[in-house]
């Protein structure tokens, strides 16, 4: 009986580890992935806005180095106009490899990493803990 017990106590244990490491740029780019995978990724600036004049974004993904001021006005201005959740990430580059907007190569690396400036997820696709996190993430900020 006594070596029964660990393994029950072993089981919960893992949870918490594998739930703490997850910061929010890993959750949210499972999310992409997960939107993406079930149609729910919407790319570039005509097609984000339309989604966000529609009220049909649920979370707006903005990259931090883009070049061009009145393109991030323009994406801000509309996320707060229709209450739109806007997360930032540091790279356009690292926003499109997550979009899906690349080559992956035989050893499993991107290759051909087009940026993207902006991102809109309509379809969250299912359920994870990575959503959890996102979500947590935006009533907190």
């Amino acid at each position: 009986m006594s070596g029964e017990e660990p393994v029950v106590v072993e089981t919960p244990a893992p949870a918490p580890i594998l739930g703490e490491p997850m910061d929010i740029m890993t959750a949210l780019q499972l999310v992409l992935k997960k939107s993406l995978a079930h149609g729910g990724l919407v790319k570039g600036l005509h097609a984000c806005a339309k989604a966000i004049e529609k009220h049909s974004a649920q979370l707006c993904v903005l990259a931090e180095d883009c070049n061009q001021p009145d393109y991030v006005k323009l994406v801000k201005a509309l996320c707060a106009d229709h209450n739109c959740n806007l997360i930032t990430v540091p790279s356009a580059k690292t926003l499109g490899e997550w979009a899906g907007l690349c080559k992956i190569d035989s050893e499993g690396k991107a290759r051909k990493v087009v940026g993207a400036s902006c991102l809109v997820l309509t379809d969250f696709g299912e359920e994870s803990e990575g959503l959890h996190i996102v979500q947590e993430y935006v009533k907190s900020h």
